[in-house]
C-alpha cells in the first residue's frame, strides 16, 4: 500500500497528540480489539474528549472501529500504519549546511 502526501499529512496530524499516541500504544498491546471502555478507564479524560481523539485516529485510518450496539472496540490498522512507517523510513531528507 502506498499513501499519498495528503494521507501522510492527515496521519501525522492525528499522531501529533500525546494522548492519541498513548491510545495507539494501548490498543497495539492488546491481542483482541480494545474496548472503548478500557480506554476511558485507563486515561483520565472525559468520555467526549476520548471520543474526539479516537475519531481523529479512525478518520486517519489508523484504527479500525468495530461497533456492537452501543459498544465499540478498536484495533490498529496495520496496513496503513506499516505504509506510514515505510514512508517515514524511506524518505530521504536533504542535509543543509
Amino acid at each position: 500500500m502506498k499513501l499519498d502526501l495528503k494521507k501522510i499529512e492527515k496521519i501525522s496530524k492525528a499522531l501529533g497528540d500525546p494522548f492519541r499516541l498513548k491510545m495507539m500504544d494501548m490498543i497495539k498491546k492488546q491481542k483482541n480489539p480494545c474496548q472503548c471502555t478500557a480506554i476511558v478507564e485507563s486515561l483520565e479524560l472525559a468520555q467526549s474528549t476520548i471520543s474526539h481523539h479516537i475519531k481523529q485516529l479512525v478518520d486517519a485510518d489508523l484504527l479500525i472501529a468495530e461497533k456492537d450496539g452501543r459498544n465499540a472496540s478498536y484495533q490498529i490498522n496495520k496496513e496503513v500504519l506499516d505504509a506510514y512507517i515505510n514512508f517515514l523510513t524511506n524518505t530521504k531528507v536533504k542535509k543543509t549546511k
